[in-house]
């Protein structure tokens, strides 16, 4: 298959967010995929990611969340505490809600897009943010998958407020989430009566999705990847 990639701005009321859209050169209306960055930015490795998933099918849209911190908002693998620092000056509140809103508007007027049929999936920060969409945004997506994705406290409790399939991948090994988090995440799933599955590679920490990291856990990546475009082939 044929991707076009090409890099766009989205409107915001804090001025353009850049973006990188992929899209089949068939002329057919797509299901879509939002696919949220690392808390390392719009790297080579989600970009690639991003055309991987625009191959099985899909309009896919990876929007720069870090824009208000252009240029110097990329980082190595290696500068974790850097990224990390940028990540913690992002406003989970508001502002997240408006850019991610903006985001979903401006994947869904796309020609090629099938509006009724938008996943998002996202890794480390983007898990925690595809955690965050499905539960402030059900209405507008059709199913979420995050990745290894810190969780924030309200929105666990948020979980009552998701209508969508979830479909959620978690390391054993990962150091920055806790098992007890994950657990505590499952149970009020579970207690909820929600559409969800949780997935835990016991062997697998932080970023075993990603070849380019140091926790780069191929046997899980690739389970992983078999899982989450099996579970968008329901969108």
């Amino acid at each position: 298959m044929q991707i076009e990639q090409t890099e766009v701005l989205i409107p915001t009321p804090d001025g353009q967010m850049p973006a990188v859209l992929n899209m089949p050169t068939n002329p057919n209306a797509e299901p879509a995929v939002l696919l949220l960055m690392e808390a390392f930015g719009v790297t080579s490795h989600i970009r690639d990611v991003a055309n991987r998933i625009a191959n099985e099918g899909y309009v896919v849209l990876v929007p720069d969340l870090y824009y208000r911190e252009l240029p110097n908002n990329k980082f190595g693998y290696d500068a974790v505490e850097e990224a990390m620092a940028m990540m913690w000056r992002l406003d989970f509140g508001q502002s997240m809600e408006t850019d991610l809103q903006a985001a979903l508007t401006y994947l869904k007027s796309q020609a090629g897009v099938n509006s009724e049929r938008v996943g998002i999936t996202g890794f480390c920060l983007g898990g925690g943010l595809t955690f965050f969409t499905a539960c402030k945004f059900s209405a507008e997506i059709a199913a979420a998958a995050p990745f290894y994705g810190m969780v924030l406290d309200e929105w666990v409790e948020a979980i009552k407020d998701i209508t969508v399939p979830v479909y959620l991948f978690f390391g054993r090994q990962d150091r920055f989430i806790p098992g007890d988090r994950i657990q505590q995440i499952n149970t009020r799933f579970q207690e909820l009566g929600k559409d969800y599955t949780l997935k835990i590679y016991p062997d697998a920490g932080h970023g075993f999705f990603c070849h380019e990291r140091s926790d780069y856990n191929p046997l899980a990546a690739e389970d992983a990847w078999q899982k989450l475009t099996q579970f968008f082939v329901s969108i």
